[in-house]
Parts: C-alpha cells; structure tokens; sequence
C-alpha cells in the first residue's frame, strides 16, 4: 500500500515550520461525479484514537474493501468473538460518526447504503444539510428512515448532530473537536475545522470561489485558518477541485478548477504572513470529476495544472482510493 508520511522527523519538521503528524487519513472514495464506488470519503483517525470518523461518505463499503486490501487497516485487530469480518467490524465498530459537508449523493451515498450493516451512531453537518438529509433520504420514500427526526417511524439509529460556527463540538468516542463555516454550493456546504491536542486539518464540501459567486466565504474560512497556519498548527487541507482550467466559470456550480484554488490560496498566503507562508503545507485534492471522453484523464490534467501553477511553496496531493497519508 502507498502511504505518505507527510512529517518524516522532527528535524524536518522544526526546519520547515509544519506541525508534527497527527492524523491518518485514508482515501474511501476519491472523486466527485457519475464514478459510483470511488466517490468522496475520507476515514480521519487521531493518532491518540483508535477509532475512526469519515469525512462525507460518497463511498463506504467499497471504500474500506480496497484500502484493507491495500492493508490501510493492517493495525486494526477483529476481537476472535466478533462475528464480522475486518470491513464489516469497522463500519460497526470503529467508524463513530460521519462528518458531511452537504447532502449531494456523491457525499452521502454510501451512508445510505451501508445503514442497514450499520450501528448507533451520530451525523454531524450543518443544521440544513442534517434537514436535507432527512427530508430527502431516510423518508420511507428514498430509504427507510435511519434517523431520529424526519418522516414516518424513526428507527433512530443515526442522531443529527449540527454543526454550524465556530464553537466546537467533541465527536463522539474520539479525542476529535469540529467546528465549521458555510462555503459557496448551490447546496448548503461546508468547510470544517477538526481538531486535536491543538492541530488542525480543513476538509472543505464543495464549494467555489468567492469572485465567481459574489461572496466572501472562503475569506472567511482563510481568516479563521490564518492564526492556526502561522503558529505552525495547521497539519493540512482536503479541498476539491472538481474541474480542469477550460472550464468557464458559468459552467463550474459551485466548484474549483487549479486556477481558481491558487487564486483563492493566494488570498490564504497574504492572511497567513505573506509570500512563502504557506510553504510546506500539505493540500490534498478532492472531487476530481471522473469523465467519459477520450482523452487525458482530468486526474492528470488537473495535476499537471496545479504544479504548473504552484509559486506558493504548497505539496499538492491528488489521492487515489484505498491510499493511507499521515497529516
């Protein structure tokens, strides 16, 4: 299995300014789009935790299938009285909550599918996503309802837990923290900040620019992670870039292309203390959209695009599913 050790020592470590490891965050599903069985997730430990939670869940069981045969999950021992297999023990077992940026399905459907294998356990999005969730999925229309609001008999397996601003809330059985800020989506979204023994990673829902959709909510979310990167605090960011430059901006709904994900780190840089600031800062890209053209992969081209673009001193990381990385 490929596994990217983001923080090698604590002499590479001091020297580059970046905070000690502190987080495994594996790759369940990679992309964004029509790539059912690859789609956003992420399973994000604590290395003080031995429990898990993902970040949104496009796909779950899939997922965990092909990072445990990758051997991501190699550390995790079934208890001999468990009746489940390795995949099954930690969707049950060792997965506590799902942290979701917004309820497109790429974000959600694997929790979806997987609820009925599934155990107790909490959802944690912002108070629309939560609403949407529940109007729209577990309905007894679209899926029984697996949670404890919305329509008809509520089986109550899955609380809804809102997230909205920046007092943060525990995750259940984690030593995790989360708060968040809305981001620019045509669905309610989501950047949130999770955070341990005072670290901290930004998983970012979709979103687009703030120029392009005439806000200032990626300012935000760069004013509030200014303070964090420049006390050296900031382990890392998973933020999509859905599309390649040719996109033109009436046609991106709410998405990044590497042009506009540098414009707007630019915006971060000058927050966070100016040129160089963001040197060594790890950025995994999310949501690249699978396509069906002949062609070069939109994988590659984006790539190829960041690096090219890439004056700001920033390791850009494009995942592949079942691939583990240490932030």
């Amino acid at each position: 299995m490929k596994r990217l050790l983001l923080t090698t020592t604590l002499l590479a470590t001091l020297s580059s300014g970046v905070s000690a490891a502190n987080f495994e965050l594996t790759v369940l599903g990679s992309k964004g789009g029509i790539e059912d069985g690859n789609l956003t997730s992420f399973l994000l430990r604590s290395e003080m935790d031995k429990n898990y939670v993902t970040l949104d869940a496009g796909t779950i069981i899939n997922g965990l299938n092909v990072a445990n045969k990758q051997g991501a999950f190699d550390h995790v021992d079934v208890p001999n009285n468990s009746e489940y297999g390795k995949v099954g023990y930690i969707l049950r077992e060792k997965i506590k909550g799902y942290v979701i940026t917004h309820s497109h399905l790429d974000h959600i459907s694997g929790l979806i599918i997987a609820s009925p294998e599934d155990t107790k356990k909490n959802i944690y999005g912002s108070e629309k996503t939560n609403k949407a969730i529940a109007d729209t999925y577990f309905n007894w229309t679209a899926w029984p309802n697996f949670g404890n609001t919305g329509k008809g008999y509520k089986i109550g397996q899955y609380q809804y837990v809102n997230v909205d601003g920046s007092t943060p809330i525990s995750i259940a059985e984690t030593s995790l923290n989360i708060s968040s800020l809305a981001v620019n989506h045509p669905a309610p979204s989501s950047a949130f900040f999770i955070t341990d023994n005072e670290n901290t990673i930004a998983f970012f829902g979709d979103t687009g620019p703030d120029k392009v959709e005439k806000t200032e909510s990626l300012k935000k979310v760069w004013t509030q992670l200014a303070p964090i990167q420049k006390s050296s605090k900031l382990n890392g960011l998973v933020i999509e870039v859905s599309f390649a430059n040719a996109t033109p901006d009436k046609a991106l709904f709410g998405h990044l292309t590497p042009n506009w994900l540098i414009t707007e780190l630019k915006r971060f840089e000058q927050l966070s203390g100016g040129k160089g600031s963001l040197k060594g800062l790890k950025i995994v890209i999310s949501h690249i959209k699978y396509g069906l053209k002949k062609g070069e992969d939109p994988k590659a081209i984006i790539k190829k695009q960041l690096d090219e673009l890439n004056d700001l001193g920033v390791e850009f990381i494009i995942p592949t599913q079942g691939e583990q990385y240490r932030l």
